[in-house]
């Protein structure tokens, strides 16, 4: 059975990466030059998908082009035992990456109080008991916010006592 084959635009469609920048990733080496058919159209196998997803997940994390040549090489090697100092700065990056995910639910959370606090509040006689609980509830889920976000909105830079078990040090 034939291997299958991808046309540039195949591979665009697979991977979400246009036809123009699969181009540019071959011009500047990060992918291998493309075999071509005999009318000189590329051609794409399913390695050459793999390579370009994986270089779109490495660009996604903030990655610069340049510092994914390391890891598409040994990528290419599947022996990533080899290259202990490449497996030490991916978890090093995986790991900012992991911080910054924290950053930015940190600073939904807050967005989140910010809105609720913006919200008309029912009269207590008008709320059920149910409704409160529900309400209590809703608080405790929120995640920490650290003083320095919390310095961000004049409302809270200026109380002396911020929320309990909401703040965490930067």
């Amino acid at each position: 059975m034939a291997e299958q084959t991808f046309t540039i635009k195949q591979a665009a469609e697979q991977t979400g990466i246009s036809e123009d920048t699969i181009r540019f990733y071959e011009k500047i080496m990060l992918l291998p030059q493309a075999e071509r058919k005999e009318n000189g159209h590329r051609v794409y196998r399913k390695e050459d998908i793999y390579r370009i997803k994986l270089i779109s997940c490495l660009k996604k994390t903030g990655m610069p082009l340049e510092a994914m040549r390391p890891f598409l090489a040994a990528s290419a090697d599947n022996a990533s035992a080899e290259y202990p100092e490449l497996v030490d700065q991916l978890r090093s990056h995986r790991e900012n990456i992991v911080n910054q995910i924290s950053s930015l639910q940190q600073i939904v959370d807050f967005i989140d109080i910010k809105l609720e606090e913006g919200r008309p509040r029912k009269a207590s006689s008008d709320q059920s008991q149910d409704e409160v609980l529900e309400d209590h509830k809703e608080i405790e889920q929120i995640k920490p916010i650290s003083v320095v976000e919390m310095s961000y909105f004049p409302a809270y830079a200026k109380m002396d006592k911020l929320p309990t078990g909401r703040l965490t040090e930067e």
